[in-house]
């Protein structure tokens, strides 16, 4: 019995639309739901014929006016994919709402799985093949990094200029508007801000950054290498080393930094170190890694306010805190801001 039931989606439109514009697919289709990542909602799609594909479209109710965009992760896609670059194939982009309620997109599916957990690295990536993984993670990055967006359709993708200090400003405005329902605040948090403020380097060539890249954002293959980069709705053009810093900050350096996150998907054992990832990044790119602690400083206080922001929201009682530990959540917020202040004295 096919599943005809699928969350956010009028099946028999949405169908009818893909039939009417996506080559190679024939409806009707079994719909399963793909958990993982944001809340859009994600679905494999498979014809009579075994053929497969995904589509995508926003979570249901209001949103936020730049989250979940759809067009931005399509547009991406469709610069990325005829370069070579590893992302879904383009199938299809609907910009009209009245089909099912939302934009939506149809993208091929990818063989290939991303990682949340330690466990789940451990299942999926055998020992031997986890320099290989590394290795083949950063090299994506580098190569993205290395593209020109003018020369790929993207140079209207966002403000080329100051992203780091755009960043700054965003996300301290989040935290000052969330220390009065958060009932929370700390000295760090304006001090930093402050610091990294006076402190911006000069960006170089703006280059389309992820925003966030991650084992969780990628489909590894069974080969152990990075067969598509997903989730492109918060990428823009900015700072590469800012996208760099946050990439490498779930890598440990040492037994230490596994022991404080032991469930991460990078807390196995077979890694390089941090350090000789990030060097292996550099010679790919030929960028100066000198100011590398301020970009980790950076992400480091950009976490905590994310977080705070998060934790204001339990706060004020607009989620549920069943099941959310609000200590632990606080703990994090500590710690993001410690490791950021942490970079900090390195630079000085």
């Amino acid at each position: 019995m096919r599943n005809r039931q699928a969350e956010g989606y009028d099946v028999p439109a949405v169908e009818s639309w893909i039939e009417a514009h996506v080559e190679n697919l024939t409806p009707p289709f079994e719909w399963t739901r793909l958990e993982g990542g944001h809340s859009n909602l994600t679905y494999q799609l498979q014809d009579a014929a075994g053929r497969q594909a995904v589509v995508r479209r926003p979570p249901q109710g209001e949103l936020l006016p730049k989250a979940h965009d759809m067009s931005r992760e399509w547009a991406l896609i469709s610069a990325l994919g005829p370069i070579g670059f590893p992302v879904p194939a383009a199938l299809g982009f609907c910009e009209s709402p009245d089909v099912t309620g939302a934009w939506f997109y149809v993208m091929g599916l990818v063989d290939g799985r991303p990682l949340y957990t330690a466990k789940q690295t451990q299942e999926w990536v055998p020992a031997d093949k986890r320099v290989t993984l590394a290795h083949s993670f950063f090299d994506t990055l580098a190569d993205l990094h290395a593209l020109d967006p003018d020369e790929i359709a993207l140079g209207e993708l966002g403000k080329k200029e100051n992203y780091v200090g755009r960043q700054l400003k965003t996300w301290y405005r989040s935290w000052t508007s969330s220390m009065e329902p958060a009932q929370y605040d700390d000295p760090r948090a304006h001090e930093l801000q402050q610091y990294f403020l006076d402190h911006i380097p000069e960006q170089g060539m703006a280059r389309v950054v992820h925003g966030d890249y991650g084992l969780h954002n990628c489909l590894i293959g069974p080969e152990s290498t990075v067969a598509a980069v997903i989730d492109w709705e918060i990428s823009t053009l900015g700072d590469p080393l800012a996208d760099l810093a946050y990439a490498l900050n779930p890598w440990p350096e040492s037994q230490e930094d596994i022991a404080a996150n032991p469930d991460a998907a990078t807390s196995v054992t077979g890694f390089p170190p941090r350090s000789e990832l990030a060097q292996r990044y550099a010679e790919r790119t030929g960028c100066d890694l000198e100011l590398l602690d301020y970009y980790v400083g950076f992400n480091c206080w950009k976490s905590a306010a994310i977080i705070h922001g998060v934790y204001a929201r339990y706060m004020e009682g607009k989620k549920s805190t069943e099941g959310v530990d609000l200590e632990g959540l606080r703990q994090r917020i500590d710690g993001s801001l410690t490791a950021a202040q942490q970079a900090v004295n390195r630079l000085r």
